[in-house]
């Protein structure tokens, strides 16, 4: 029997995209022939494992941000990115540490990072503590947001990119094309790839709505956002909507309060979301890179914005859309009306566009990680000595 490859998936919790997408490539190493023993390693857990920003604090570092999220408080968010990169360069020769005593520990026969900014410390302590060891990074943004932020210049890593865009970029930062790795998308949960299944103009009455008309699904993430208020009072006359909260509940209330003469589904926290977008026609929501992704899989043409509180990281996004053709990108949803609108007239081209995407990334990968393990584990071969001299003398 083969020893199983141990590989640590490491991810933190800020935003909620980097530890679905590690959730959903541990589901699909595990039913693999090769064995994977796959490991989840949540990075803020490493660096901090007795727990002090959250006792000094009051909570975890990613709950600062994901209430931000929640509030809409991105304005500024590209200006406080430079300032957190600039804390973790200051901090390098303590996280390499911490991390080095990390791998030591753990031993992992694979590293896949899930998380922009602390590439170099991670892969630094790897190099150096277990070299040999193959260090891969997987891109959960279309794009990279240089410097610092996913790809690192001079790393003999790997990189998997769900872009053309970020492949360039990783090219252009020096990286052989042998470490540059592209998938045909962004990885997303397996549950999006299953076919829909039951009645659904059944299934749409039972929870109030009607199947005839076309239903937007409104979406932000697992905080929800405020910006949800002025979508909902803005097509309250006319669009037809299933609004998903999250762990929001305050504005789950304040969306159930508000009048509308359109049928309207308020959703709390849902783990089944591939259900709620198989009942809907199109998508509402940030340019993140994984509610795109996932709304295109389930065949929505999406609505997204692009304005100074969208996230530094996120912008490319909304030029991926219009680039592929598949929805469309206002500054604001104050103008909701008029993009539901225009996406509704031109419903069937944007639909065409859709259905031509075909996103088998998270398939994808796993070949890809098992053949960067074994070249790892390949003998170097040695030059005959008097071309080894001529190489050193050279």
């Amino acid at each position: 029997m083969t020893t199983a490859t141990t590989v640590d998936l490491i991810y933190f919790n800020a935003g909620g995209g980097h530890r679905a997408s590690a959730l959903a490539l541990q589901a699909v190493l595990q039913q693999q022939p090769q064995r994977w023993r796959v490991r989840l390693v949540n990075l803020f857990e490493v660096l901090d494992p007795q727990d002090r920003f959250r006792k000094m604090t009051g909570s975890a570092p990613e709950d600062w941000y994901n209430r931000r999220l929640a509030r809409g408080w991105t304005l500024g968010m590209a200006q406080e990115l430079k300032i957190l990169q600039g804390l973790i360069r200051l901090s390098h020769p303590t996280l390499v540490k911490q991390l080095q005593q990390h791998w030591l520990r753990t031993e992992p026969d694979l590293v896949v990072s899930l998380v922009p900014n602390f590439n170099r410390a991670m892969f630094e302590s790897l190099a150096s503590t277990l070299p040999g060891v193959p260090y891969v990074t997987v891109l959960t943004d279309l794009a990279d947001l240089p410097p610092h932020f996913w790809i690192e210049r001079g790393q003999r890593q790997h990189f998997i990119c769900g872009s053309a865009r970020a492949v360039a970029q990783a090219h252009e930062l020096g990286h052989t094309p042998e470490r540059v790795h592209a998938t045909s998308g962004m990885i997303i949960r397996p549950e999006f790839y299953e076919a829909a299944a039951g009645d659904r103009a059944a299934e749409m009455r039972s929870l109030g709505l009607d199947p005839a008309r076309p239903t937007g699904l409104v979406l932000f993430g697992g905080h929800g956002s405020k910006a949800m208020l002025v979508i909902a009072r803005r097509l309250s006359e006319t669009t037809q909507l299933i609004l998903i909260c999250g762990h929001n509940k305050k504005l789950a209330e304040q969306l159930r309060a508000l009048p509308s003469r359109a049928p309207r589904l308020v959703v709390g926290f849902a783990s089944d979301i591939p259900r709620y977008m198989q009942l809907a026609d199109f998508f509402i929501g940030k340019p993140g890179p994984g509610s795109i992704s996932e709304a295109v899989q389930q065949g929505l043409p999406v609505i997204v914005v692009d304005n100074a509180w969208t996230m530094p990281q996120e912008r490319y996004n909304a030029r991926w859309v219009i680039e592929h053709h598949v929805g469309i990108v206002h500054r604001s949803f104050r103008t909701i009306d008029r993009a539901v609108e225009e996406l509704l007239g031109r419903f069937d081209e944007f639909r065409a566009s859709v259905r031509g995407q075909r996103n088998r990334a998270l398939f994808e990968i796993p070949g890809m990680l098992d053949r960067i393990v074994r070249q790892a584990s390949e003998p170097v071969q040695a030059l005959p000595s008097s071309q080894g001299q001529a190489h050193l003398e050279g």
